[in-house]
Order: structure tokens, then sequence, then C-alpha cells
């Protein structure tokens, strides 16, 4: 029988193989078990690993457990290793679910739960993909592996150590971004401007403290601040200012008595980091509003005029110095994701996500003169290079062409996006399906869900790529 057949006469067990891994709450925390076991990553994703590994040796295929931190699920012989990296942990499910998020429940054609459409539903695509293969009697001349992530949302820790262990494919993609696979990704980098401040008993209006924002990659929601005055006239003149700043923007900004002080809140719109448009700022919206205050303190006035004059509502680093760009991937983004003032220090944390044909360097160059005009200091954090192979290169071409013969789509193009893949953890590695071009993504949202018409045919599709990359007369990138 044919592969393909055998992925159709395989389907409902497909399915039951994804609702297994799917009840699995699979959030990462490390854990180390009573019984002195280390669970790198918490009994969940603990839990999920092994039933994922189970279920490839139900299947006929050898497995692999390094030391609990990743794996891999494997067939075929030879001297290089096809590769699909995968990830089985999850984001936190939040609130609001029709069904339960670990229930896997299907109806109406979806399969809904935490992890439907990132990763596990991939993840499942792949393995019965390599199953439908084996089964038909396809001999791949180089070793196909299904590498199992297990903190592709948190650190990454985990599959550098399995790397490390087993070492990396010659090429390969990873089934967690969309169709027709994107063929770059910008670097990212995020770090913490620090701006310290010496406490003064001054007379008049003071900031006590300002918070705003919860992650780096993440638009901020909401932000806070509370203010004293001496005289609480003052609170009056800055309620009317508030409802004039409403009416002038449209933005949501509340004012409301606390003890002796006011407190002031901004809300916001969420959005990922790597597309701060999409979102509205709301640590932007509070300092906005606080440029219309005046201070006792003229190093606070200073700091918000710095913040509303350099950054403000920008979004890719016009006024912040670093507005690059290139016709490979499009304008750096600038997102500051978290705000924190306690009278001694104000600090930001900003994430950036810059073109292709920058460097992180050339990043930091563009705005220290800031850095040293408001004598802040800089605490770098996250750094990852960009990853970059071009459009008509034979693996994107390859795998955009498989696709197109599936779908009937032959106008969708490959894309370069500011979010991250395990593509950058090794070479040869593109991020490709299993969001299909026009689908609802509501990963990481309530309601996750994945049609079981994609799951099918992301699995023809994979088994497509395998059968073609599993050969040796598809060369390696680099080995040509």
């Amino acid at each position: 029988m044919e592969y393909r057949d055998l992925i159709e006469k395989n389907f409902d067990s497909e399915v039951e193989a994804l609702q297994r891994i799917v009840a699995l709450k699979s959030v990462g925390e490390p854990e180390v078990t009573a019984e002195g076991e280390i669970y790198p990553f918490g009994e969940g994703v603990q839990k999920c690993f092994e039933e994922t590994l189970k279920l490839g040796e139900e299947l006929g295929f050898k497995t692999y457990n390094a030391d609990n931190y990743g794996g891999h699920i494997e067939f075929g012989e030879g001297d290089e290793v096809l590769g699909i990296l995968g990830h089985l942990d999850v984001v936190p499910e939040g609130t609001g679910w029709s069904f339960d998020p670990y229930s896997a429940a299907v109806s109406d054609g979806y399969i809904y739960g935490r992890g439907t459409q990132d990763d596990k539903g991939p993840v499942i695509a792949a393995l019965y993909a390599m199953k439908a293969l084996k089964d038909a009697g396809f001999e791949p001349e180089r070793k196909v592996r299904l590498i199992l992530g297990l903190d592709e949302e948190t650190a990454w820790k985990g599959m550098y150590y399995y790397l490390d262990k087993a070492g990396a494919p010659d090429l390969g993609f990873t089934p967690d971004a969309d169709f027709p696979g994107l063929n770059g990704e910008k670097g990212i980098m995020s770090f913490t401007l620090v701006k310290k401040f010496a406490e003064k008993k001054l007379k008049g209006l003071s900031l006590r403290s300002l918070s705003g924002g919860s992650a780096s990659n993440m638009v901020a929601e909401g932000a806070r601040a509370v203010v004293m005055a001496d005289d609480e006239k003052v609170y009056d003149e800055i309620k009317a200012l508030a409802e004039a700043y409403r009416g002038e923007t449209d933005r949501t900004l509340t004012v409301r008595r606390m003890g002796k002080s006011l407190e002031i809140t901004a809300k916001g719109i969420s959005a990922h980091g790597a597309t701060p448009d999409a979102g509205l700022n709301a640590i932007s919206i509070m300092m906005d509003f606080l440029g219309r205050l005046n201070f006792a303190d003229e190093d606070i006035n200073d700091y918000v005029a710095f913040y509303n004059d350099y950054i403000g509502f920008d979004v890719h680093g016009e006024r912040f110095g670093c507005p690059f760009e290139d016709d490979k991937s499009g304008k750096l983004t600038l997102n500051v994701g978290v705000a924190d003032f306690d009278r001694k220090s104000m600090s930001l944390t900003i994430n950036v996500r810059y073109p292709v044909t920058c460097t992180a360097e050339q990043v930091y160059e563009g705005f220290n003169h800031l850095v040293e005009k408001y004598d802040m200091g800089i605490v770098k954090e996250k750094e990852q290079a960009p990853i970059y192979m071009e459009p008509d290169s034979p693996m994107i071409t390859t795998l955009r062409e498989i696709y197109a013969e599936n779908s009937g789509d032959y106008e969708s193009r490959p894309r370069v996006i500011g979010g991250g893949t395990y593509a950058r953890c090794a070479e040869n590695i593109i991020a490709f399906g299993a969001l299909f071009p026009g689908d609802e993504d509501r990963m990481h949202q309530k309601d996750e869900r994945l049609s079981l018409d994609r799951l099918k045919d992301a699995t023809k599709i994979y088994a497509d790529v395998i059968a073609r990359l599993g050969k040796k007369d598809f060369p390696v990138p680099g080995r040509e």
C-alpha cells in the first residue's frame, strides 16, 4: 500500500495518539521528586515526554532519551541525519475555554486543547508521516529523527543539551510555524536600561512608584503609577488632565485616590513582542500622560521626557537610534516590555527583533549615545543571531513545491519573521508548517484547536518531505 493511503488508513489512530499527549499538562517547571528523580522541566512535561517515546516504540521505532532533557524517535540508517525538531511543552492554559484545555475534545471537525497547534499536533503529524513511510517499505538513506524538545516555550536548555549528547542533524525542519515555510528569522535581543535616582525631599508632586508589563517579549497590557502631592488640589488637576487625555487620545487611563496618594492606571492591548504594532503599549500610554505633569524632581521630568522623545509609541526604533531595515526581512521592531520604578532607580526591559543583515552590536551602537547622555546603565540579557536562507535555495524551493503540490496554493511564498523557532538550534533547519495560510492562529490563546482535515493534510506534506529529504540525492546544503 502507498504511504499516502496508509495515512488515510491510520488517521483514527493518529487522532487518538494526539489526544493521548494533549491530555497531559506539559507546562514546564524544574522538579525533583520525593524519590530523588530529576525532572528538568517538571512532572507534566516528563509524563508527556515518556508517553510520546512510548508511542514511538509502539509504532515500531527506536527511541532515545537524553537524561530527560530531550530525545528522539528514529528510523532508517545512514551516516547523515534528517531532523524534525518539535516540542512537547506548552504555555499555561489561561482561562475562558469552551472545553477543558486538556480534554482533547473533538467537536465540529476540530480537536481542542492546549498544544494542538503548538506543537503537539504537528509533532504527531510528523510521527505518523514516518509511520506511513516505514509501513510502506520506504528505506531512507539518512536516519530520520523526530527530535522532541521539552522547553521551547522557555529557555531551550533541553534542546541544546540533547544536541550536545546526540549530535545535530545535517538538515531538516521544525514543524512549529506555518506553510509554505520560513526562510529566515530576525535577530532577537533583550536588555534592560537602568537609571539611578538620588532620593530628594522636595515639596510638590512626586512619583512614588511605577510598574508595567510582565515580559520583555509581550506588549505591556497594563501600567500603574502612584504619585503624591503636598497640596491635594493637585489631584483634582491631575484628574482633569486625565479626562482631557482620554478625550483627546481615546486611550484607557484611570485615576483614583489611594489614601494620601493618587493611583494612575493605563490599559493597553497585549501582543507578541515580535509584532508590537499589533498592540498598544500601556507603558507608553503612562509615560505620555506623565509627561503632562510637573514633578518637583527635575530628574524625573527629564527621564519622562527622554522616554517620550526617543521611544514613545515608536515600534521600529525610529527615534531611538536604530531604525534598521533591509529588503530581506523588513524593519527592526522594538518593544518596551517591562518598566519598574522604586524611587531609587528606573528600569526598562526592551526586546528588539533586528533585520537579518544587521548585528546586535549595530543596534547597541545606534542608541549608545542616549545611554551616555542620560547616564543610564545597560544590562545585556538574551541574544540570538538572525538566520536566513535564500528563498531560491534548493531547500526552500523543494519544501515550497511539496506544499504547493499538496495544497494547490502556488501563490504563497516563504517569509521572514521576528519570532524564534528551533531552526536557530542547528544549521540547515527551516521552520515549515503546520499552520496553513489563512487559517486561524490560536496558539497561546484560549480554545486552541486544530482542524482534523489540516492534521491529515500536514501529515501528507511531511511524509512527502521526509521521502524527498531522506534520500541522499537531495544534498545537504553547503555540501553540494
